[in-house]
């Protein structure tokens, strides 16, 4: 095999995903699977002298679970790990904390139909592999806070009965992928309950965005909520898309509401970026402030340069603080950013834009 291949060693107490992967991993061309683990302690083995370049692993094995794998990785050789966890709602929180940790992103596995799920996925698992690969470490520790942050102090969400009568003229829509779920976090617990309503797309599967909201909702001034349909996106409000759903802007009267609803895979994703922006930028024009973060592939770079063509102003998250350097990347080469941007800038600049929009 070649030296320039993604060397993969899979991690999973299942000999059935163990395989189906494996078979789904080597017909790939780039792709090399190292080794096949059952659990954590035979993969320190085996890494011993063949350290992989991306790890896929579940969360619940024997003898070690996946998170204190994570971590011990993290700690001592920090390398691209890609979660396969179950669906169930109990999984759901171990994938969080696996995030918190710095995984890269979530494979999502049922409990039945495992072997045709799988194989039916097998272009999701190789994508996020390839992703994996190109993640830049250094920037998912820096953006992965060190421990679990501290909930907020008690403060008085926007949506109470004074929201309900503001008008809203300008909008803030967000899109990001891999990395996303740390840079999201990293920028809406810096602003303040005052901050323009925000529509955020994150690629993520169903269920998982109901908890990723409720965790941001703990830790922000803002609002933070899954989105549903005919929500109205007012100041001092977030709404994340849904898995599995689209999501766009609408207008209703004086109001900004928006539109949830199914569809087919755009950009091969679902919700899509390019779906939310396009929407926006057809809606609210000029009034709006896109910023397109971390992630793989190119999702939202159309929907950019569209907002960006209709007057509004963009900005793209930088190299060097992105994980994946991909989305961020073909917006900007569509000329589709304004301002290219660190991560821990951005949430400053989403201050600025709403103080001069209310000035």
């Amino acid at each position: 095999m070649s030296s320039n291949n993604i060397r993969v060693l899979i991690v999973d107490d299942s000999a059935l995903v163990r395989q189906v992967i494996t078979q789904a991993l080597s017909k790939e061309a780039g792709i090399e699977v190292i080794g096949a683990a059952p659990d954590p302690l035979f993969a320190f083995d085996r890494m011993k002298t063949n350290w992989p370049d991306v790890i896929i692993c579940d969360i619940e094995m024997p003898r070690m679970d996946g998170i204190s794998f994570l971590r011990k990785i993290m700690a001592e050789h920090p390398t691209p790990v890609v979660i396969c966890s179950s669906l169930a709602e109990s999984g759901v929180q171990a994938t969080f904390d696996a995030l918190s940790a710095g995984a890269v992103s979530i494979i999502t596995k049922p409990k039945l139909g495992l072997k045709s799920f799988l194989e039916d996925s097998s272009n999701d698992i190789v994508q996020a592999v390839r992703a994996a690969a190109r993640a830049n470490m250094g920037a998912l520790r820096r953006n992965t806070p060190a421990t679990k942050p501290a909930p907020r102090p008690e403060i008085a969400h926007t949506g109470g009965l004074s929201a309900s009568v503001r008008t809203t003229d300008q909008v803030i829509a967000i899109g990001t992928s891999t990395g996303g779920t740390q840079a999201l976090e990293a920028v809406l617990t810096q602003l303040p309950a005052t901050c323009l309503g925000i529509v955020i797309v994150q690629h993520m599967p169903a269920m998982f965005t109901a908890m990723f909201a409720e965790r941001l909702n703990s830790l922000c001034a803002i609002e933070v909520r899954e989105a549903q349909n005919g929500d109205r996106v007012i100041p001092g409000r977030a709404l994340i898309a849904p898995g599995g759903k689209h999501m766009s802007l609408k207008r209703s009267g004086a109001q900004y509401v928006v539109d949830v609803s199914d569809g087919p895979l755009v950009n091969r994703h679902k919700p899509s970026v390019d779906v939310l922006f396009r929407s926006v930028a057809k809606c609210a024009g000029a009034n709006a402030l896109g910023i397109i973060m971390t992630g793989m592939g190119d999702d939202g770079a159309r929907g950019m340069k569209e907002m960006h063509d209709a007057g509004a102003k963009t900005i793209a998250q930088d190299e060097a603080s992105c994980v994946v350097f991909g989305m961020p990347m073909e917006a900007i080469r569509l000329g589709g950013a304004d301002q290219v941007l660190p991560l821990n800038q951005i949430s400053a600049a989403m201050i600025s834009y709403t103080r001069s929009a209310s000035s």
